[in-house]
Parts: structure tokens; C-alpha cells; sequence
């Protein structure tokens, strides 16, 4: 069984290589911005009992990029099971700031899902997982920019599982809250219902065997934000108004 992650070098990515590894994975093909980082998790999941980890250091917004890299990795061993991972969060909402956004968390997705897809047709079927945000649920003053790119991804997800289906190729969404990451080590806010890494991906992993559509946790802050969504716009707004900002980090 081959998996490729992107955003493998820390958070819930570095968390899923391991726990992916401890389940019987024996090809990993890891993917993220630092080669460092890339190293350490590359040896924790050999130690967690992978046979073959390969990592490379790729730029997730880059399309000829990523389409020869999934490609290279599909060819040297097939691919069963790919995570569109890797993510941003904007902080200020400068143009800069605002336009990588999108660049990595919906253009990243974007440029790993279709060569993935790609890759399953050739060999009829597989298991593509996109990890999107309980901040997806609903537009958020505090983060409007993360928030929409991650409910960009929702979406998609949520139609790519119907229309891939006839095709034996499962779609899953994965909105998770507060999970430890190089992200919330740096807020200073308050984090509800904060969940290590690893317990997170022993959740997502579980799920996504059992083809679980939309993977969301923790359960109380999945009915929070599916409550914003539809309460009124004005009280939605003044509770939203309230919550903490986002600062900006990528994987």
C-alpha cells in the first residue's frame, strides 16, 4: 500500500505518516516545505514499522510541480491513498497574505487531487482525502480568507465523492478543530477542545478506512459551527466577532 501526504512535515500530516505507518502502510511518500522536518518524520514512521518513506521538499502551489511529482511517485510504486494536506492560515488579511491563501489551500488541494485522480483512473480506483477546517462550516470575520478556502474545499470534496464514485475512487473531507501544529503553537488564544496530533490522526485514519464521508471532530465544536451556519446573519456575526484570529504559518 503506497500513501503520499502533503504537508508531512508537522501537525496533523508528520501525525498521519506515523500512525499510517504503525497500520501496516510500507510505502509513505512525504511531502512539505522543510527537509529537516521532512528527515525527523521520515524516521519516526520507519521506527513505526514503514518499509520504504520517501520525502521531498515541494511547493504545494506550484501545478507542473506537483503533477511531475505525484506522477514520479505513481509510477515508482502505486498509489492507493493520497492527502491533500498541506495548508496556511492568513493571519492579517493583507493582499499578500489573503492571495497565498488561496494559492496553497485551495490551489494546493487543487494541484494535488487532479493528478491524483489521474493516477487512480489509470489503476482503477483509490482513496483521495482532503483536509479542509471546522472553519469551513461558516465565513468568518477573524479569518475570512481561511475560512473560505477551506469551505472551497469542502465543497469540492462533498462533489468530487458523488462524481468519482463510478469510478471506485472514495473522496473524504476532513474538518478538524484546534489539532497541535507549527500553526497553534503560535496562538495565544484560547483553543477549545484542543486535540493532540496524534490522537487525530488515530480519528482521521479510522474514518477514512471506513470511507467516512465528512470527517469532523471534535463533535462539540462541529455542532457549534454547523449552528453559526445557520443561525441568523446578525447573531452568527456578533458571536463570530468574538472568536480568535488565526496567525500566519504554513507547513
Amino acid at each position: 500500500m503506497a500513501i503520499l501526504i502533503t504537508g508531512a512535515s508537522s501537525g496533523i500530516g508528520a501525525a498521519l505518516a506515523v500512525e499510517a505507518a504503525r497500520r501496516g502502510a510500507e510505502t509513505l511518500f512525504l511531502a512539505g516545505r522543510d527537509e529537516a522536518r521532512l528527515s525527523g518524520v521520515k524516521s519516526q514512521a520507519l521506527a513505526a514499522g514503514a518499509k520504504r518513506v520517501e520525502t521531498r521538499a515541494v511547493d504545494v502551489s506550484d501545478e507542473a510541480a506537483m503533477r511531475s511529482y505525484i506522477n514520479e511517485c505513481d509510477a515508482s510504486s502505486p498509489l492507493d491513498t493520497v492527502f491533500a494536506n498541506a495548508g496556511i492560515a492568513t493571519g492579517s488579511e493583507t493582499e499578500g497574505n489573503v492571495r497565498r491563501t488561496f494559492a496553497v489551500n485551495v490551489g494546493g488541494v487543487v494541484n494535488t487531487a487532479l493528478p491524483a485522480i489521474e493516477a487512480f483512473r489509470r489503476h482503477g480506483g483509490g482513496q483521495l482525502v482532503l483536509t479542509s477546517s471546522i472553519a469551513g462550516y461558516h465565513g468568518m470575520s477573524t479569518c475570512p480568507s481561511y475560512s473560505a478556502s477551506k469551505a472551497a474545499v469542502k465543497a469540492w470534496g462533498a462533489g468530487l465523492r458523488g462524481l468519482l464514485k463510478g469510478e471506485n475512487i472514495k473522496v473524504n473531507v476532513i474538518c478538524p478543530g484546534f489539532v497541535r501544529s507549527r500553526i497553534t503553537d503560535k496562538n495565544t488564544c484560547p483553543m477549545p477542545f484542543f486535540m493532540e496530533a496524534d490522537r487525530a490522526a488515530r480519528i482521521i485514519l479510522s474514518r477514512v478506512k471506513r470511507n467516512v464521508p465528512l470527517i469532523s471532530f471534535p463533535w462539540p465544536m462541529r455542532f457549534a459551527t454547523w449552528l453559526l451556519s445557520i443561525l441568523p446573519e446578525r447573531l452568527s456575526a456578533l458571536i463570530l466577532t468574538r472568536l480568535p484570529e488565526k496567525v500566519s504559518t504554513r507547513d
